[in-house]
């Protein structure tokens, strides 16, 4: 366009030079409008366009953050679990060393245990019901022994 220019500017006289110029503009102005004017209807296209791919790629991304924040989720699942396990090991480790001490020390005092308190009311049942095996057999004797009381004479 410029070399066209140099060569009408060059062979024109000032008359034609400046009609020259002038149709140059018109036609650079008309090649504006005409671009806008494309733009203005291809814009709403691409933006549509545009629009599509975004939801697409927001799908995706999506898809990915919600795997991966599955992911996450399950690992730190494990790891509290793990984690709850140990304390829980942990807390019954200290309750049966707690549990031992108590013991030990009830036992240098003196003081009986819940099994030497359960034998020995096993044993007392025992006693009552050979006591009562005797008592009855002593009855039984007794009743045996006593003579038959006889009615008075009537006098």
């Amino acid at each position: 366009m410029v070399r066209k220019l140099k060569q009408i500017a060059r062979g024109a006289r000032g008359g034609d030079l400046a009609n020259t110029v002038r149709d140059s503009a018109q036609q650079i102005w008309l090649a504006g409008l005409g671009a806008f004017a494309k733009a203005q209807g291809e814009g709403a296209k691409v933006f549509n366009a545009l629009v599509k791919e975004g939801e697409a790629i927001h799908s995706r991304t999506r898809k990915v953050t919600e795997r991966k924040v599955g992911e996450m989720t399950s690992a730190a699942g494990k790891f509290a679990s793990q984690a709850s396990s140990k304390a829980n090991a942990t807390w019954d480790k200290l309750e049966h060393v707690f549990e031992d001490r108590v013991a030990r020390a009830l036992h240098r005092l003196g003081v009986p245990t819940n099994r030497d308190i359960q034998n020995l009311g096993k044993r007392v049942e025992e006693l009552n019901a050979s006591v009562r095996s005797l008592a009855r057999g002593n009855a039984a004797k007794r009743a045996a022994k006593k003579p038959a009381r006889r009615k008075a004479a009537a006098k």
